[in-house]
C-alpha cells in the first residue's frame, strides 16, 4: 500500500489516545509520510470538515480509541473507501480494534508498505427518513445515514416509563408490530453488540444479513429473525399519536419520528475497509478471547488433587 498520507483519528478526551497518536505520527513523519492528526467523539465530530477541507483523501486512516471511535469513522469512511488500521487506545472491549502493543513493532509501517496485510470488508447499513404528512419539516425525505453496527429505535418521552409500538414491514409485506423498549436492526458486526443483549444470535462477518431483534418485548411471540442482506425495511411509530421515538446510528442520536413517519433501512452500497495484520486471524478466537468463551476443554484438568 501507497503511504503518502495516513489520518490519524485519536479518541477525545483520551490522555493515552492522545499520546501514542503523537507516537505514530512522529513515526510515519520519519518515513517521510504526511499526516493529518484529530480528534474523535461525540462532542468532537471532525470528519465533516476534514472530507469538506481535504484536496487529496488518505491512503489509510489510523484509528486509535474503543470500538465507538471505529465505528465513527467508518460511518464517514467508508463511503469514501478509506482503509482503516484501528488499535484500542483508551477504548474497554476493543472488539473491532488489534492490540495498542503493535503499535510499538518496528516493523508495522514497513508491513503496511508492503501490503503484509489483509483488508476485510464488513456490510454496513443505510437508513433514510420520510414522512407520510405533508408538514413536520424536521423529517427531510432522503436524508440518508449510516451505521455499521447497528440502527436502533427507542421510545423517546420524558413524563412516563418509555414503551414504543414499532411496525416493522419487509419488502413491503407487513411483518410484525412490536411493542416494548425498541427494536435494533443490526449487522452481522453489530450482532455481537446491543442485539447480542437482547438475545439476537452472532452472525459472522462473511455473512451478509440483517438481523431484527425487539428490545424487551411485552409479547413472548417477538422473536429475532434474520433476513437476506438484500431486505428492504420500513420501521414506522404506530398507535401513540403524541409518543415520538428516537433513531439512534451505532450509539449516536440521529432523529426523532413519530406517527405518520418512518424509516427505511437496507443494506448500504459500500462497505467498510478494515485493515487486519494477523498473519491468520479467526473470529472464534476473537469471541472466545473478547466474550470470554471457554474454548476447547479436551485439555483441561478436572482434578482438583494433581
Amino acid at each position: 500500500m501507497k503511504l503518502n498520507l495516513v489520518w490519524i483519528i485519536y479518541k477525545s478526551n483520551s490522555k493515552s489516545a492522545e499520546k501514542e497518536a503523537s507516537f505514530c505520527s512522529d513515526q510515519l513523519q520519519s518515513l517521510g509520510i504526511k499526516v493529518v492528526s484529530a480528534q474523535s467523539g461525540i462532542e468532537a465530530n471532525t470528519f465533516p470538515d476534514l472530507l469538506e477541507q481535504s484536496l487529496i483523501l488518505p491512503d489509510l486512516a489510523l484509528v486509535l480509541g474503543g470500538d465507538g471511535t471505529v465505528l465513527g469513522a467508518a460511518r464517514y469512511l467508508a463511503s469514501h473507501h478509506i482503509p482503516i488500521l484501528s488499535f484500542n487506545v483508551g477504548g474497554n472491549l476493543g472488539f473491532l480494534t488489534h492490540d495498542r502493543q503493535i503499535l510499538k513493532s518496528k516493523s508495522l509501517w514497513k508491513r503496511i508498505k508492503n501490503d503484509h496485510f489483509a483488508i476485510e470488508r464488513r456490510m454496513m447499513l443505510q437508513g433514510s427518513l420520510g414522512s407520510h404528512k405533508s408538514i413536520n419539516p424536521q423529517i427531510v425525505k432522503g436524508n440518508i445515514f449510516w451505521a455499521l453496527n447497528d440502527i436502533y429505535f427507542r421510545a423517546y418521552r420524558d413524563e412516563i416509563s418509555p414503551t414504543c409500538t414499532l411496525e416493522v414491514e419487509i419488502d413491503g409485506e407487513s411483518v410484525d408490530i412490536y411493542k416494548g423498549d425498541g427494536l435494533i436492526v443490526s449487522t452481522p458486526t453489530g450482532s455481537t453488540a446491543y442485539a447480542m443483549a437482547t438475545g439476537g444470535p452472532i452472525l459472522h462477518p462473511g455473512i451478509e444479513a440483517i438481523i431484527v431483534s425487539a428490545i424487551c418485548p411485552m409479547s413472548l411471540s417477538s422473536r429475532p429473525i434474520v433476513v437476506p442482506a438484500g431486505s428492504n425495511l420500513t420501521i414506522k411509530p404506530i398507535g401513540v399519536k403524541k409518543g415520538r421515538v428516537k433513531v439512534w446510528q451505532d450509539g449516536v442520536g440521529s432523529a426523532l419520528i413519530e406517527e405518520g413517519q418512518y424509516c427505511s433501512i437496507q443494506k448500504a452500497r459500500h462497505l467498510a475497509q478494515m485493515v487486519i495484520l494477523e498473519q491468520s486471524p479467526s473470529y472464534f478466537r476473537t469471541l472466545t478471547k473478547k466474550l470470554h468463551w471457554a474454548g476447547s476443554l479436551a485439555n483441561v484438568n478436572t482434578n482438583p488433587t494433581n
